[in-house]
């Protein structure tokens, strides 16, 4: 028999969140289109699995990887394809004409190497401008050399314009979204073509609460996997679903007297006598090491709390007010019935981390 763990992706869950976020983008831009971001591994959830189940549904794909990309050309995949990162040397470009695959260009080094480029076909871009992440993307410094860059290249085709918001998702989202929206206009102003250029702004905390950002493209990416990227706001208020449930079974149950301890260092002291359900799940698996004692865990469709330190292939929980609880119980990490994000800010964590951490000796199954 396997291990009794696995992660279960709920497919019609990742296309209803899709959804959701288009239908955001569109109440301020009609004509709004939405890339799904699909970067590491779908945040976990598999690539291949996620693209081809939002195959008839999305406008388009973004993520970070020439070789990903080619995997979804190969898998049929025909709308567009967005690598965030661009591409990293001259090479590249030729497989990116021949996969038909669009770019983000965020540097001049880039601009010099499509330029000297012999394409057979001109190359759609994204062009970053740094509005104030200060990650990647052109500076207001540098626009007018870039300019220049597009002006002579015989090998760039449409461009679009992009910058990335850096605190759309904190206490002072509107005022620093502002404040970008801002610089973005004063680094434009001066270019009379960039009236013309479609322009990409939105992520998802932007889409959620700032739907004027939407414009021609956004880039929904932790929504889409049934996350909020708000502290104080979770994921269904903003009708998104799980997609990926880590779920699991109880391996064994010992009853302690009070003062026992339980797991590595003892960190749990039991204050009264306590019955403690040992899981089949750990930080191998992909739960995080860091989550303290206390950190929510469904055990038989019930919440309970973890005790002690995560080990590397079990972690313990409490079964004192569960009395139907025992061997074989069905347990839910995190998903369907207690929010990844919960558990994430338990563990002093983000969602995002829980997902992509994932490890691949967990089954997965689709649902």
């Amino acid at each position: 028999m396997p291990r009794p763990i696995e992660a279960r992706i709920d497919l019609a869950a990742l296309r209803h969140n899709y959804l959701v976020a288009r239908k955001h983008a569109t109440r301020h831009a009609r004509a709004a289109k939405a890339w799904a971001v699909v970067k590491a591994n779908a945040y976990g959830h598999g690539l291949r699995r996620a693209a081809l189940a939002l195959g008839d549904v999305a406008d388009g794909f973004a993520l970070l990887d020439l070789e990903e990309a080619i995997t979804l050309r190969e898998a049929g995949i025909r709308q567009p394809i967005l690598l965030l990162e661009g591409f990293f040397e001259a090479a590249d470009l030729t497989v990116c004409a021949e996969r038909g695959l669009t770019v983000v260009v965020h540097c001049l080094e880039q601009l010099q190497m499509l330029r000297q480029a012999a394409l057979p076909v001109r190359l759609p871009i994204y062009l970053k401008l740094n509005s104030g992440m200060h990650r990647l993307g052109l500076t207001a410094e540098q626009l007018p050399a870039a300019r220049r860059e597009l002006a002579v290249s015989p090998s760039v085709g449409t461009v679009t314009l992009m910058t990335h918001f850096a605190e759309a998702d904190g206490d002072g989202g509107q005022r620093c979204i502002a404040w970008q929206l801002e610089r973005f206009a004063e680094m434009t102003a001066g270019w009379a073509a960039a009236a013309a250029f479609p322009v990409s702004l939105a992520n998802s905390a932007a889409i959620l609460r700032y739907p004027q950002t939407a414009h021609d493209w956004v880039r929904p990416g932790i929504m889409l996997y049934g996350g909020s990227p708000f502290a104080d706001q979770d994921a269904a208020s903003f009708d998104l679903k799980p997609v990926m449930t880590l779920a699991s079974r109880i391996l064994a149950v010992q009853e302690i007297a009070v003062g026992e301890r339980v797991g590595y260092g003892g960190t749990f002291v039991a204050q009264r006598p306590t019955r403690v359900g040992i899981v089949a799940c750990g930080y191998a698996d992909g739960y995080p090491r860091h989550a303290p004692g206390g950190t929510p865990i469904v055990v038989a469709g019930r919440r309970t709390q973890t005790l002690g330190r995560v080990s590397m292939d079990m972690l313990a929980c409490n079964l004192t007010d569960l009395p139907d609880a025992g061997v074989h119980s069905p347990v839910v990490l995190w998903g369907d019935g207690l929010p990844a994000d919960e558990v994430a800010t338990a563990a002093g964590t983000i969602s995002y981390e829980l997902f992509c951490a994932l490890a691949r000796r967990v089954p997965v199954r689709e649902v």
